[in-house]
């Protein structure tokens, strides 16, 4: 059995500290000093050319994550944004002053600054032979022992800062969101979509139905809510003349928190307009198409719940959404069907169905519940009842459905998408169907605007933090996500 370590993080706190005063006394202050870094660390190891020991000369600078002192000479390593590389120090090189200081002074979790140049040892890691080093910041506090790293699973969030310098895995996975990003407004600028940033603050919480975060603006002396969506100010700029635009941004909704969900959380929506559902197919198919390759190098990954093989560059299966709810309950004429029907098929299934919803509300918990989790394979799911979203065209030869789609990939909805509903008196109407009594909550600044007349539009929504989800491996969104919210508490 293995014997638990005394906790002794509280005493080289003071052992530090005392460091520090000495450092101070002596007339040196680490965190004023900075240094004028070369390369990042991969960046370094790139320029070593096989033989040339000593020829190339760089500085680098990072956190001391691995520390050994032997004697005259010593080996450690720094860790950046890029990885880490391994430095060698050497008493006959330094000087026995300078030496001593690195010994005496230094700690694993300080960051330094070093020049030198470039070997590769007996066993074969490419090394910067130090010359000179500087200690840019004293860690006062230890870091968290490697063998068992954070203990606490909530602590890897609270302390996020923590969690990314001991834990290579999620140090990767959120360096990746960034490079998913970063490729999405390459690929949308390289086809002619204009970035714009719009409102935060709103007046009216529309373009979805979610529950806002609501605040107050001392000097207008008015409420205002957080936005739950991004769309009616993207259209207000189609009708303005932007024909291809896009917002990566943050949505609030004072909602659930879930392994999917997160109150605040990231979207991709975008708006092209004289296209429609099947423009934006195009465009998703091939935005994750090349995300793929550009970013994972491969169009296919694995999906960490069912241990499928996800090929993003094979076909993509397209289904309407009354298909699967048939094939689902075995029954040709589902959407037929009375209520009492309805709900004793749902029940069946051994689905928990509140006798008050609507009819639309029953058939999509089938969904949700029984056909969604088993999309795995980049799916179009078509046509979704008209009461799902009331800012959608129609569809010509069924006025029960809508010109949409819904993406699923890995079991979750990635990208919904619609043919914008442009026509000014139907979108007020579907509005006022969809708000009942509430109708001082429709945005009529909105329904203003389609009268000077949109064009009409394919628009679509991405939710970054599930993509990431998906293409990471992640299991949680917490995991996606610099700083989740938490509830308050104080850090370890």
């Amino acid at each position: 059995m293995s014997e638990t370590p005394p906790d002794i993080s509280h005493d080289q706190h003071a052992v530090r500290r005392q460091k520090l005063a000495e450092m101070r006394a002596a007339g040196f202050d680490p965190f004023q000093a900075n240094v004028a870094t070369t390369h990042f660390s991969a960046d370094a190891k790139a320029l070593y050319v096989e033989g040339q020991d000593n020829t190339v000369n760089v500085t680098v600078a990072g956190r001391l994550v691995t520390f050994r002192v032997q004697g005259g000479s010593s080996f450690v390593k720094i860790q950046d944004q890029q990885g880490q590389i391994q430095l060698y120090f050497r008493k006959d090189v330094l000087g026995e002053e300078r030496y001593g200081v690195f010994k005496k002074s230094l700690d694993l979790g300080d960051i330094i600054g070093v020049s030198g140049s470039l070997f590769k040892t007996k066993t074969g890691e490419i090394t910067v032979r130090v010359d000179t080093f500087t200690l840019l910041a004293k860690a006062l506090r230890p870091l968290p022992e490697k063998w068992h790293g954070l203990s606490d699973p909530e602590q890897v969030y609270r302390q996020r800062y923590l969690d990314l310098i001991v834990n290579e895995e999620s140090r990767k996975r959120l360096m990746l969101r960034s490079r998913i990003v970063s490729h999405i407004r390459r690929f949308l600028e390289d086809q002619k979509f204009i970035e714009v940033e719009t409102p935060v603050l709103q007046n009216i919480a529309g373009g979805a139905a979610a529950r806002p975060f609501t605040t107050h603006h001392n000097t207008l002396g008015v409420d205002f809510v957080l936005r739950i969506s991004l769309e009616l100010y993207l259209k207000r700029l189609l009708v303005g003349g932007y024909d291809r635009v896009f917002e990566i941004g943050r949505n609030f909704r004072n909602e659930g928190v879930s392994r999917r969900h997160n109150p605040e959380f990231t979207m991709l929506e975008v708006y092209q307009a004289y296209s429609d559902y099947r423009g934006m197919m195009t465009l998703i198919k091939d935005l994750l198409t090349t995300l793929c390759l550009d970013v994972l190098g491969t169009s296919e990954i694995k999906h960490a719940a069912s241990g499928q093989v996800i090929n993003f560059g094979g076909p993509w299966r397209e289904v309407k959404y009354k298909d699967l709810i048939r094939t689902e309950t075995g029954d040709p004429q589902w959407f037929e069907r009375p209520k009492a029907e309805k709900l004793a098929g749902a029940e069946k299934l051994g689905l928990a169905v509140d006798p008050k919803w609507e009819e639309f509300e029953i058939t999509n918990e089938i969904f949700s519940k029984r056909i969604e989790p088993n999309l795995i394979q980049p799916t179009f799911v078509t046509h979704l009842p008209k009461e799902l979203c009331p800012l959608a065209k129609i569809t010509p030869g069924d006025p029960t459905t809508l010109d949409v789609f819904e993406l699923c990939i890995g079991g979750m909805e990635i990208a919904p998408a619609y043919s914008e509903q442009n026509d000014p008196d139907v979108q007020r109407a579907m509005f006022e169907a969809q708000a009942g009594e509430e109708k001082q909550n429709i945005d009529q600044d909105f329904l203003l605007a389609l009268e000077y007349g949109m064009p009409p539009a394919g628009g679509m929504g991405v939710g970054i933090d599930r993509l990431c989800i998906l293409l990471t491996g992640a299991e949680s969104i917490r995991d996606v996500i610099l700083f989740p919210q938490l509830r308050p508490g104080g850090a370890a």
